[in-house]
């Protein structure tokens, strides 16, 4: 078996490449190329290339949001986790997750609903500019709309990539009827690693 041996910037440059290759010959205006192309990078799947939908300029609203120090608001600590934070704050912002919060633990027991639920609350309290990743609960997506819709928070841009078999479908297409903007990965596909991903593709993103 023959082997490239590359540094650690040759295999993500190389990578793209065979994306970009494989894509034959399709692009997107930037930085919607770049978003697609970490979403395949990341999954090994080019449905992304098909899938992932994007409201009018809500991948250049979520650039300029980010530089203006927004705050990141995840579903899951994995999403949290893999996103760049020490960039993020560069800018200004942060990145929180609250589902296991104490006391998002406790409202979600007593009320006998999920976590996400009651972490997409508590994401209403914060000021400023604010992007909302969710890459796993469709309940996290199903109270944003809620919430939106009773006036109670109002995201600069919504991620919206949960992945799964229940309402998962249903929770995408109500974001994606919404005066919000939000990058949407139709159907079951996501992920939290997917969310992360199109929070790093414009946190990265050069112009």
């Amino acid at each position: 078996m023959v082997y490239e041996i590359m540094k650690p910037e040759e295999i993500e440059k190389r990578s793209m490449e065979i994306i970009t290759s494989e894509l034959n010959g399709r692009t997107w205006p930037e930085p919607k190329f770049s978003i697609v192309k970490r979403c395949i990078h990341t999954s090994a799947d080019f449905d992304y290339a098909d899938n992932l939908v994007f409201s009018d300029g809500a991948e250049k609203i979520g650039v300029s949001v980010i530089r203006k120090g927004a705050t990141i608001v995840t579903d899951t600590k994995m999403a949290s986790a893999g996103i760049n934070k020490a960039k993020v704050e560069s800018y200004g912002g942060s990145v929180k997750c609250f589902i296991s919060d104490e006391d998002v633990i406790a409202e979600a027991k007593s009320r006998n609903c999920t976590r996400a639920t009651v972490s997409m609350e508590k994401a209403a309290n914060i000021k400023g500019p604010l992007v909302i990743a969710c890459g796993n609960a469709p309940t996290a997506l199903i109270a944003l709309y809620d919430l939106i819709k009773a006036g109670k928070i109002r995201p600069d841009l919504i991620i919206g990539v949960p992945v799964g078999f229940v309402n998962v479908v249903e929770s995408k297409e109500m974001i994606m009827e919404l005066d919000i903007p939000y990058i949407v990965a139709k159907g079951r596909k996501g992920g939290s690693n997917i969310a992360a991903t199109i929070c790093n593709a414009m946190i990265y993103y050069k112009d």
